[in-house]
């Protein structure tokens, strides 16, 4: 097995909506804002060379949406996703799974590309993978808060492509699990992967970077901000007593990490780069 970092580029969102309660005079010492108090967060994935699989771990936001929906977001940097998988010795066709975390616009819109005003898969070759309870969340009566972060565009079509497949139970690729969380947004799919004899929990919105750490540290984002709290204590538990590392899709600076316990709780003890 080998994991590549794929670097999808450098987004804006709000400070305070990504720490909840937390107040502004403590989370800018951890992500500084600008003027607008809008912080910058990577949208980083993962490209798992797994046997005769290559797995694509979500796929950043994407290219096809138009200049306000950017405007609101801010996309920079020099990442891209089709760029970052190149770098790595690989092609869109290439993909043979996309294992899709949730479905908001950060973590999917890569999916789907834009040809000739066509909707078209990024990964022709390629299954992706959410679980059937995610879906229904995100497509059937998608609720207020987040419907604006499900968008049809970057949904619908992997179901009309006769791509789409659901995970049940047990996990579709050896030496990765799979791990559901429900205090972001119902049934997020984490997963935990085998590798070089540790195990790297890539984290999606439940513990988005390094700062997130801390058990209270929860974005406004989440639908059931009690459970997201459950779900890091039990996780970041399991975590340190068995030397996990985490891996940050958000984190602008921290690719990943390995942890310890303080006397003030479980925390970051070393930045480390994924290879």
């Amino acid at each position: 097995m080998q994991i590549h970092t794929i670097d999808t580029g450098l987004f804006k969102l709000d400070g305070g909506a990504m720490f909840g309660v937390v107040p502004k005079t403590i989370w800018q010492k951890l992500v500084p804002p600008d003027t607008n108090n809008l912080c910058t967060w990577a949208m980083r994935c993962l490209l798992i060379e797994n046997g005769k699989k290559l797995i694509l771990v979500d796929c950043g936001m994407g290219t096809k949406q138009d200049a306000k929906f950017f405007g609101y977001y801010e996309p920079h940097g020099e990442g891209e996703l089709i760029t970052s998988i190149k770098k790595a010795g690989y092609s869109p066709e290439d993909i043979t799974d996309v294992l899709l975390t949730h479905l908001h616009f950060d973590h999917c819109g890569g999916a789907v590309s834009k040809q000739n005003d066509k909707l078209v898969l990024t990964f022709p070759n390629a299954t992706y993978w959410s679980n059937q309870a995610h879906w229904d969340w995100a497509t059937i009566k998608p609720n207020a808060r987040e419907k604006a972060s499900f968008l049809k565009e970057n949904i619908l079509p992997l179901q009309e492509s006769g791509h789409l497949k659901f995970i049940e139970n047990a996990s579709p690729f050896e030496n990765i699990e799979i791990i559901q969380v429900d205090g972001h947004t119902e049934k997020m799919m984490l997963p935990l992967i085998s590798y070089k004899n540790t195990k790297i929990l890539y984290c999606a919105d439940l513990i988005p970077s390094s700062a997130h750490i801390p058990i209270p540290y929860v974005m406004g984002y989440d639908m059931r901000p009690l459970q997201t709290i459950e779900e890091k204590e039990k996780i970041l538990a399991q975590a340190v007593a068995e030397n996990w590392l985490l891996a940050f899709e958000h984190d602008a600076q921290i690719e990943a990490c390995s942890l310890q316990n303080t006397e003030k709780g479980i925390r970051m003890k070393e930045a480390i780069q994924l290879k």
